[in-house]
């Protein structure tokens, strides 16, 4: 897994709240169980017509926006328990997910997958949707090891909350099982004990 320390960089906004995981990843698309291709079918529902053509007005295809911050409504990710939303966020390019409100399954998901969740009071994503809107070369710094993230143009600043143990994992690069594997002398020291 990529080590996140800090991210500084521009958000896309997705002013939608409850959008549920059929919503992120639709479920005709979960056949596959690797990561590979996920990503093309973010929010596909949304972003395609029947046709297949881009629909102008969703913000992943205007050229406005861009950035590995995605900036979502209230409640993202509730529904199913689909991994699959986290995969298709971190597949599309998404390093961030800001929002006031997670589902816990999908903030779990997202910490599991190297997917940064930042919940914010709804007063503070109130002003990036604003901040975003109006200049959507506004740039936010993430910073994961102050546990932070700014809004560099107006220097309004806020603190996230974060499970300690998946701050760590984050921080290093490592997943569940790369943590396990470097804790691996002590793992065998402790066996050895055991057994005599």
């Amino acid at each position: 897994m990529e080590k996140f320390i800090t991210l500084t960089d521009t958000a896309v906004p997705l002013e939608i709240e409850n959008i549920d995981t059929d919503q992120i990843i639709p479920a005709r698309f979960l056949k596959a169980t690797d990561k590979a291709g996920f990503g093309e079918n973010l929010f596909r529902d949304w972003r395609f017509d029947n046709e297949g053509n881009e629909k102008e007005d969703f913000p992943l295809n205007q050229e406005r926006y861009h950035g590995q911050v995605l900036v979502a409504g209230d409640n993202f990710g509730c529904g199913s328990s689909r991994e699959h939303a986290a995969w298709a966020i971190k597949a599309y390019g998404f390093k961030v997910v800001v929002s006031s409100y997670f589902a816990d399954i999908f903030k779990g998901n997202s910490l599991n997958n190297g997917l940064l969740p930042v919940q914010v009071s709804p007063q503070f994503l109130s002003e990036l949707f604003k901040a975003i809107e109006e200049n959507p070369q506004t740039q936010l710094k993430v910073d994961l090891e102050n546990q932070s993230i700014k809004l560099i143009d107006k220097n309004l600043e806020e603190k996230f909350d974060i499970d300690a143990y998946k701050k760590m994992c984050l921080l290093k690069g490592l997943d569940d099982i790369d943590f396990l594997v470097s804790k691996l002398d002590k793992i065998k020291a402790f066996e050895k004990q055991q057994t005599v």
